[in-house]
């Protein structure tokens, strides 16, 4: 990556950041839902891998409306949480508790991607970039409702299981 010298670098190097947060989390996705025993859980995974899909692809076009070439940004965080993921999954953990790490792993995600989706849509509108913006709010806004989707089923259902 270049060097960071203004809002505008920041902005595309947070793009880029995204993608691979998106790259990662399409090969994760599937691993999470094959692991999942309760039937909503899996299929909030299922409808969201497809929801991850379609963020990927806006970012796509951000980065073809805004000249932007893509270039590979490692996501250490992301690629760090989806590890602790599949070392919780691999505990000799009850069904409902492997479900209930499950959620609890997927929001720690959902939350970085939600942090991440904010600073960039704010760096859109900030850097004149409205079109962007408002493809990047749709993703923030999925994110949010994934986090607040993944938030219910877990009080409502999965952590009672648990106990």
């Amino acid at each position: 990556m270049a060097e960071l010298r203004n809002l505008e670098d920041l902005f595309k190097h947070e793009l880029m950041e995204l993608y691979g947060v998106e790259e990662n989390l399409i090969q994760a996705i599937p691993e999470m839902a094959s692991r999942a025993n309760d039937q909503l859980l899996k299929m909030a995974l299922e409808n969201h891998l497809e929801q991850t899909k379609a963020q990927k692809d806006r970012l796509d076009q951000v980065f073809q409306m805004l000249n932007i070439q893509k270039m590979e940004v490692p996501a250490s965080a992301i690629e760090g949480m989806v590890m602790q993921g599949r070392e919780m999954m691999a505990e000799d953990a009850s069904p409902e508790a492997q479900d209930a790490g499950i959620i609890a792993a997927a929001q720690k995600i959902e939350h970085y991607e939600i942090s991440g989706y904010g600073t960039a849509t704010h760096y859109a509108e900030r850097l004149g970039h409205m079109e962007a913006a408002a493809l990047l709010r749709q993703t923030l806004d999925e994110e949010k409702m994934a986090d607040t989707k993944l938030n219910e089923l877990a009080k409502n259902s999965v952590n009672l299981k648990a106990m």
